[in-house]
């Protein structure tokens, strides 16, 4: 049977159970275990497919299309494999499969309530991942130890660990230690707290996970220990890291986090090999060089609306043994001041997806810049239908067009939608479309930069989105010289867009940063950050 490792938090939210968990999971793939993940969501939504980015942060795309947490994304980056639907479960989404039962008839009338029903649908997710071939299960759950949408989650762990052996079920809880300054003095007593309303539950964490900014003495651990009731070796220190959040699992390591898991769960300790890791690690540490990087998107003042564009960034940097410096700027920024002067001294111009009219016009803006002035330029998905427009705009010659997306409902007008709707038929529609959502297939051109950059003829990417280049258009944007270097070779979609007499002008329909990880960049983020640092040399 597989192993169950419940990962809670306490104190305060945003203390990074997600960076956490996915490290502890490396360890544990490094030491020769295999390892599966779980995301559990409070909210009543039923997924973050609808959520605003300001709010929730990045939607994170699986492979079979699933729309989850972005957490998922540090699971895929550092445990270095797919996640799925079954690795994210959603407060909204249990609560559905079981309305959907109960209407359904499945209760034979019995009454239904959130125990022993809602807490049976939250065990069954778990046990969906349990397989032979799975020693460790890692389920983390989001919020804090004490809001009252977690209580379920809380009391389906807590009858969990009564239906398995001992030695099956370990709880990991993480806190905050505060540091006040103006005492100089580190405060445990949140952390005593927080274990306290655990223990309430009926819940004994069994190593306590401490994010603090100041080193923890003996005393403190000693103390830590006593009044939440685990031994001192098991309070584990996790500092802010100095240079890069992929320092954290050596960081773990250090405090012997998997190894004291790995006891506690009666699993042997293999040595470990974190020998790839820690040559990423040694360039994160020295980079040859810098390349200023501007990102052009419409939700910038959440950094964890692009988490992921900012991670695969941050690989590209590695892999090119080059340090990022990113400049965050707002879309509308660009309109109201211009490109030339927000963009006058950076490298490159990434310019991610999104989803409404607002801000196009800046993004839009920006490819022209970075198009007129030989700056290599990398857009993803909505990045791609804007890239089309301007192009087809400014060099085509068609002033008026744009994306039905942006134009005012029950008045579109499909002669100058150069990016429409499709049906399932590739037909352009004024109304429905299909959402793309997970890997699909893109045929590469040969002779192109985007067949240069992956080295191979088919490849596969995840998609979200709805709206696609027009193929009305397609032959017009080709007798301009806008190069069609990527199609589906089922619909014959366009995938991906270049420009031939350019550093680097890629854009595609796809969302390449959910690919990437900090071992292995994703090519095109790889060689846009290589001709950055070719043409600032």
């Amino acid at each position: 049977m597989s192993k169950f490792v419940f990962i809670t938090g306490g104190v305060v939210s945003s203390l990074g159970k997600g960076l956490t968990s996915a490290s502890i999971g490396l360890l544990l793939r490094s030491r020769g275990w295999n390892v599966e993940m779980l995301k559990m969501d409070p909210y009543l939504n039923v997924d973050p497919g609808t959520m605003n980015p300001f709010q929730h942060g990045e939607v994170y795309v699986t492979e079979d299309g699933a729309e989850t947490d972005l957490d998922l994304g540090h699971y895929e980056r550092f445990v270095g494999k797919y996640m799925h639907q079954k690795n994210n479960i959603t407060s909204g989404a249990i609560y559905m499969s079981v309305i959907q039962k109960e209407r359904h008839g499945d209760f034979d009338g019995a009454t239904v309530q959130v125990v022993p029903h809602i807490t049976n649908a939250i065990k069954e997710s778990w046990l969906r991942l349990e397989k032979p071939e799975i020693d460790v299960i890692m389920i983390e759950l989001g919020g804090t130890v004490g809001d009252i949408e977690g209580a379920p989650f809380l009391e389906a762990m807590r009858q969990f660990q009564l239906e398995r052996p001992r030695e099956d079920v370990a709880f990991i809880h993480m806190t905050l230690i505060p540091y006040l300054r103006a005492s100089g003095e580190v405060k445990t007593k949140p952390t005593q707290h927080s274990v306290q309303k655990l223990r309430e539950i009926g819940i004994q964490p069994d190593l306590l996970i401490c994010r603090t900014t100041q080193n923890i003495s003996e005393e403190h651990r000693r103390k830590i220990a006593m009044f939440c009731n685990v031994r001192p070796e098991n309070v584990i220190e996790e500092q802010d890291v100095e240079f890069s959040i992929y320092q954290v699992p050596v960081m773990l390591m250090e405090e012997r986090t998997d190894e004291i898991l790995l006891k506690r769960l009666g699993l042997e300790v293999p040595p470990i090999d974190l020998t790839q890791w820690n040559d990423m690690l040694e360039k994160v540490r020295q980079p040859r060089e810098r390349v200023k990087i501007a990102v052009v998107g419409k939700y910038i003042s959440l950094t964890d609306s692009y988490k992921s564009i900012y991670e695969a960034l941050t690989h590209a940097g590695i892999a090119n043994h080059a340090a990022i410096d990113l400049l965050r700027v707002e879309a509308e920024e660009i309109e109201e001041q211009g490109a030339a002067n927000v963009l006058r001294d950076v490298q490159g111009i990434l310019v991610p997806g999104g989803f409404g009219n607002r801000g196009v016009e800046g993004k839009i803006a920006a490819i022209q810049y970075a198009r007129e002035n030989q700056i290599p330029f990398l857009g993803i998905c909505l990045g791609l239908q804007c890239a089309v427009v301007e192009f087809a705009r400014h060099v085509c010659g068609l002033q008026d067009v744009g994306s039905m997306e942006w134009m005012e409902p029950g008045k579109e007008d499909i002669s100058k939608a150069v990016v429409a709707l499709m049906d399932s038929q590739q037909n352009v529609v004024e109304r429905g479309g299909t959402m793309r959502l997970g890997a699909y297939a893109c045929w590469l051109h040969e002779g192109t930069k985007a067949r240069e950059a992956y080295g191979v003829e088919m490849i596969r990417e995840r998609h979200r989105h709805r709206y696609e280049v027009n193929p009305q258009f397609v032959e017009r944007l080709r007798r301009g010289g806008l190069v069609i270097s990527g199609n589906n070779p089922d619909s014959e979609l366009v995938e991906i867009v270049e420009l031939p007499d350019h550093p680097w002008f890629v854009a595609t329909q796809a969302h390449p940063e959910f690919r990437s990880q900090p071992v292995l960049a994703h090519p095109l983020f790889r060689e846009f950050v290589a001709a950055a640092l070719r043409t600032s040399r």
